[in-house]
């Protein structure tokens, strides 16, 4: 799986945090603008697992700049879909510049992740694709602000994604995400989380996003008026920053700094 979303670069995300009984409802009223993500799994009720390692200065700036609600921040991660070393990984800078969200995304072989987490500066050869001029841009900028702040990996984000989007294009999607687990980053395996014990933050519900290019689609803004959704600021990240900082796993003297 590819894993190439074509949802990239600028584009609008409003998130809202809903009870499950009311998931059946939406998924129905979008079921006619939207079909399920193409990694989708029907045996799995329609949903994919997704991780993240957050990457962050050691005073964990990058959080607390969204903490304190800066209309103009970014965040740092590395994006996994699965524990297999044949497996990509994407180096992803996510910048918010008022509303308006860009993503700049690399494709990394997961046998160079170590590497580039160690301080190393980025050659062809970590890319999937070195001839990807684009990707190898990101992770150039990428390197950098982590250079800059100092930045190493500080937590795990995972969660179970239910997607669907619009056919052909790609231009719109509606995603779930359930179950969202904060794992401590301690070095010890980059990216495997098999058998580590990871923690829930208690977040009220299932959390919706929708996600759009250009406009906020009619379809999805009487949805929104219809099923009476209240947008929220729902950041995992700090959510499972939070989490670990009142409820340590190992380590917690760095943790509890983010918050006191």
């Amino acid at each position: 799986m590819s894993y190439v979303h074509r949802l990239q670069g600028s584009r609008y995300e409003l998130k809202y945090v809903l009870d499950e009984a009311l998931v059946k409802s939406l998924r129905e009223f979008s079921s006619s603008y939207l079909t399920p993500d193409e990694h989708a799994d029907a045996a799995r009720n329609w949903e994919y697992d997704v991780h993240s390692l957050y990457l962050d200065s050691p005073t964990y700036e990058l959080c607390r700049s969204t903490m304190r609600g800066q209309k103009n921040r970014f965040k740092l991660r590395i994006r996994f879909y699965d524990f297999s070393a044949e497996s990509p990984a994407f180096f992803e800078i996510k910048r918010r510049v008022s509303d308006v969200i860009l993503k700049r995304r690399a494709k990394v072989r997961r046998k160079a992740v170590g590497e580039l987490l160690a301080g190393h500066w980025p050659e062809r050869n970590h890319l999937c694709d070195p001839k990807d001029d684009q990707g190898f841009g990101a992770l150039e900028q990428f390197c950098s602000l982590r250079s800059m702040l100092a930045a190493d990996g500080k937590v795990f984000v995972s969660y179970l994604r239910e997607a669907y989007v619009t056919p052909r294009d790609d231009t719109v999607r509606v995603t779930f995400d359930r179950l969202i687990r904060a794992t401590p980053h301690d070095g010890r395996a980059l990216l495997d989380l098999t058998g580590r014990r990871g923690l829930y933050p208690k977040v009220k519900g299932i959390v919706l996003e929708l996600k759009f290019t250009d406009r906020f689609p009619n379809w999805m803004r009487q949805m929104v008026e219809i099923f009476d959704l209240q947008r929220v600021s729902m950041a995992k990240y700090v959510s499972c920053v939070e989490c670990l900082a009142a409820h340590p796993i190992g380590p917690t003297a760095e943790r509890k700094e983010v918050i006191l």
